[in-house]
């Protein structure tokens, strides 16, 4: 969504009106006397993060001291809040804030848990975050064309992560990457040369634990690193399982039998649980074998 519009005639005009001075303003925002001096001259424009503390030591508005056309984004959101992005890491209990940057680029939604701690540090609504959320994702202009590229391979997917989720930093290297997927395994199971090889396509297809550690390095689903045809056939099952359940032919849905293309131990466990609502309702079925 556009910024919020900074008007330095206006701020300078309401900071002498209420009879401020420059100095009060840079030092009730921690900035420097000539950093206020420059915005008012025109030389800079303060951060989108800088704006609700302007308007507070001004005593005014924020939408009326520094209106914004339209509705608010997820970046609206957060720089209403006074908080770089780099903050929110501490917000939702992450090492960093790639969570967010995802999000505000349209490039993954929010996992659920992070919604009500931001939506509270941002003092809106879980509904209005995930409305702005919605927004970042409809309205991003070309970051949300090129999301649309799904990425299909391991070496495109890793390579998104690590474009989209770090921006105006450095990425982190594959040393450090493959040092946090062994300290997951508990042992060296990848190294620098094998990330570096997923990176770029030359290895495909990593141990099922190296791609645990990546998920959990990167916060994204396991899921995420799957073929799209090996997600498709997850779907596909756990859908098939549970029509058996509605139709009462399945009283509790197992593992047993389902060999190592079977369904994840989290998507069984969801299973297990609507499994047993529909024999709350429907009565007991017949365990399947």
């Amino acid at each position: 969504m556009p910024a919020r519009r900074f008007d330095r005639e206006r701020v300078r005009a309401v900071r002498r009106a209420a009879d401020v001075s420059q100095a009060d303003v840079a030092s009730a925002l921690g900035s420097a006397d000539s950093t206020v001096a420059g915005w008012e001259s025109g030389a800079t424009t303060p951060d989108q993060e800088k704006l609700p503390a302007l308007a507070e030591v001004l005593n005014r508005p924020l939408d009326d001291l520094f209106p914004r056309d339209g509705l608010p984004d997820l970046t609206d959101l957060r720089c209403d809040a006074g908080l770089y992005r780099y903050e929110t890491r501490t917000v939702i209990g992450t090492k960093s804030d790639g969570p967010v940057a995802g999000a505000e680029q349209g490039v993954r939604r929010l996992k659920d848990r992070y919604v009500p701690l931001l939506a509270a540090a941002y003092g809106v609504t879980e509904d209005e975050l995930r409305r702005a959320q919605d927004r970042s994702f409809g309205e991003a202009g070309e970051d949300a064309a090129d999301a649309e590229k799904v990425p299909e391979t391991l070496a495109e997917k890793i390579t998104l992560l690590l474009e989209r989720s770090y921006p105006g930093r450095t990425a982190p290297a594959d040393r450090e990457i493959a040092d946090s997927v062994n300290a997951y395994a508990g042992s060296q199971v990848t190294s620098a040369e094998g990330i570096e090889a997923l990176r770029t396509g030359a290895d495909d297809g990593p141990l099922p634990v190296v791609l645990e550690g990546l998920a959990r390095f990167f916060d994204v689903s396991r899921l995420y690193f799957e073929p799209n045809d090996a997600v498709a056939r997850q779907v596909y099952e756990g859908l098939r399982l549970m029509q058996a359940a509605k139709q009462g032919k399945v009283g509790r849905v197992r593992a047993r039998g389902m060999g190592v293309d079977g369904l994840p131990a989290d998507v069984l466990a969801l299973l297990n649980d609507l499994a047993g609502e529909l024999d709350k309702k429907a009565g007991p079925g017949i365990d399947s074998e």
